[in-house]
């Protein structure tokens, strides 16, 4: 028999109640208007929840997750938030956020077989191969996983900016920045990958240069 789930109903019930106790005008606002000035794209790991991590309060970031936070071309989930958030939304930063100790980028380093999930998981690999001697040179498994998880995130940095999205809104003169971090699960913090770009190619060199910094 599964768990039953009325506990959540009366979680629901208690944080309804706490937050018009203690913001008469919260759900109000959340009604009249969504204007975030913030996308994130992390992970859909649970223990990564996103408003949490950067302090912000629902309504302030909008919100896109997938297994080791990926972006691709033929995506169109997460091209058509990324539409949303940009052209709509008219959001000022875009924060791709991976975070140490990801299994699914541990699965794409081992090559491990999870079923379905390989066919997404090979765009890290894809991340993986072309970095591989970099790699090699940690000997602790650990590690290298890491490393991967911040040149996974790095590289959809690159993906992002290089999105017909992205490239029109720059084009038009928007300001709109694309930002890589990464977070860590033993203490919290999120770390500044040193990539943030506004433009296309300002991404591909800031990537080129923190990919050095690697070992």
């Amino acid at each position: 028999m599964s768990q039953s789930i009325e506990h959540l109903f009366a979680n629901n019930k208690n944080w309804s109640e706490r937050m018009h106790s203690e913001d008469p005008e919260f759900f109000t606002r959340l009604v009249n208007q969504q204007s975030p000035e913030y996308l994130w794209i992390g992970c859909s790991d649970s223990r990564v929840p996103a408003n949490q991590v950067i302090g912000l309060a629902p309504g302030e970031v909008f919100v896109h997750r997938n297994i080791a936070n990926v972006v691709v071309h033929t995506d169109l989930n997460a091209l058509s938030v990324i539409h949303y958030a940009v052209e709509i939304l008219r959001v000022k930063h875009i924060l791709i956020v991976g975070h140490y100790g990801c299994g699914g980028v541990k699965a794409a380093m081992n090559d491990n077989k999870t079923g379905l999930t390989d066919n997404w998981l090979r765009h890290i690999q894809d991340v993986r191969d072309r970095h591989i001697d970099r790699l090699e040179r940690f000997t602790d498994p650990s590690e290298r996983a890491d490393r991967l998880c911040e040149l996974n995130a790095m590289h959809q940095v690159v993906n992002v900016c290089q999105t017909s999205v992205l490239r029109e809104a720059w084009q038009r003169g928007q300001g709109v920045t694309v930002h890589g971090w990464c977070y860590s699960l033993q203490d919290g913090l999120v770390r500044d990958l040193g990539v943030s770009s506004r433009t296309r190619e300002e991404a591909v060199e800031r990537y080129r240069d923190a990919v050095e910094r690697i070992g």
